[in-house]
């Protein structure tokens, strides 16, 4: 693999889908890094000799600033102690971002792959990082939530041609677990749209984040997973209701079945 080297006025940003989760607590108490900031739900490791940034979120998100390829995949290998329900290798949820460092930019200039501003401190680091990760996590809950739809109208198409649901019973709760568990992750995952307490007190570094924030589409992507799965809530509560009645009418059945048998066993048994 090949080492790449970053001028220093540029730094590459690099985000990551690791796993579902982090156990950040754990992380925090045996890497031995000196912190820079951070909280139960994420870290950032600014480290100064070697010009790098390092930040992990909860929700199985690592960032990397300034990191060449051999640096990153040794991290990512060393992390996943760390992961619950780590993603398989195959599976690459990843974006690239950038800062180009420009004395004569003296408000963010943002762009689809890049930002151009004179500041290079931590705290612009920590926002650019902060919201090429949560793009990154909407991909992977966008990936998600578009399995559970494409299940879903599979599902709708049988009734549609054979007016019936051809699942078993712990088919589809295995299926309503799955959608619960996600949408779930979401909701506790609420927090990525909130803004970062640095931006409260810095008017730039405020106008920074909410650039970046329109150029990663960060709400509109959340709006839209809230509706996919409250389309595919509606759908399994159709789906659960057809279910019952089949289960009922089966039930019916057996119970219609075993009188005519009590009946026939009481008529022939007169005789």
């Amino acid at each position: 693999m090949t080492t790449t080297t970053t001028p220093f006025n540029q730094i590459v940003i690099k985000a990551y889908q690791s796993a579902q989760a982090f156990n950040i607590k754990r992380l925090r108490a045996e890497f031995r890094a000196e912190l820079h900031s951070g909280n139960t739900s994420e870290l950032f490791y600014f480290f100064e000799k070697e010009n790098r940034y390092l930040y992990i979120f909860d929700y199985g998100v690592v960032v990397f600033g300034n990191y060449d390829d051999i640096a990153k995949s040794e991290f990512l290998r060393f992390i996943q102690a760390y992961a619950e329900s780590p993603l398989s290798n195959e599976v690459d949820i990843s974006e690239q971002y950038q800062l180009n460092v420009s004395a004569e930019v003296h408000q963010p200039i943002v762009k689809n792959d890049d930002v151009t501003w004179k500041r290079t401190d931590p705290s612009v680091l920590k926002i650019v990082m902060l919201n090429t990760g949560q793009s990154v996590a909407l991909e992977h809950y966008e990936l998600l939530t578009e399995e559970m739809l494409t299940s879903t109208k599979n599902y709708i198409r049988q009734l549609e041609k054979t007016g019936s649901l051809n699942v078993s019973k712990t088919e589809l709760l295995k299926y309503i677990g799955k959608v619960l568990n996600v949408k779930a992750e979401i909701m506790d995952n609420l927090y990525i749209l909130d803004d970062p307490n640095l931006t409260w007190e810095d008017e730039a570094l405020n106008y920074l984040n909410r650039q970046l924030k329109s150029n990663f589409d960060i709400n509109a992507r959340f709006k839209d997973l809230d509706y996919r799965l409250r389309n595919v809530e509606e759908n399994l509560k159709l789906f659960t209701e057809l279910l019952h009645n089949r289960d009922s009418s089966r039930m019916e059945i057996i119970i219609i079945v075993l009188i005519l048998i009590e009946v026939l066993n009481i008529f022939f048994g007169k005789h």
